[in-house]
């Protein structure tokens, strides 16, 4: 999985919404399905998706499959973000080291009022 796969099928609002779900813990497509606005197959197809960009995996419980996060499909997309959060934090340090605030006085003087 790469991140640029993972980045483009969560781009779906409804393969989000399925992934999101997961988020619970592991979920039968029927339970995914209830309350979603497309079928149970529907729901299948971006779950076939998810597993295909490494974000989900499946697991065999009787008759039925149950679909969980994949945490090393999630890592990855995980890191590829959290780069820029790291350069972010770095550009920030970099320009706080470099151009310090300006000191305020302690206790700033209020200013003087006229005669009303």
């Amino acid at each position: 999985m790469t991140y640029a796969n993972a980045l483009r099928c969560l781009a779906d609002p409804t393969r989000r919404r399925v992934f999101e779900r997961l988020r619970e813990g592991p979920r039968a497509v029927g339970e995914l399905a209830a309350g979603l606005p497309v079928s149970r197959p529907a729901v299948s197809q971006h779950l076939k998706a998810l597993k295909d960009a490494g974000l989900v995996l499946d697991r065999a419980e009787g008759a039925r499959r149950v679909y969980f996060i994949d945490p090393d499909g999630l890592g990855e997309l995980r890191r590829w973000l959290d780069r820029f959060w790291d350069q972010a934090l770095d550009a920030f340090k970099h320009e706080a080291e470099t151009h310090p605030p300006r000191r305020r006085p302690a206790h700033p003087t209020p200013p003087k009022r006229g005669k009303p």
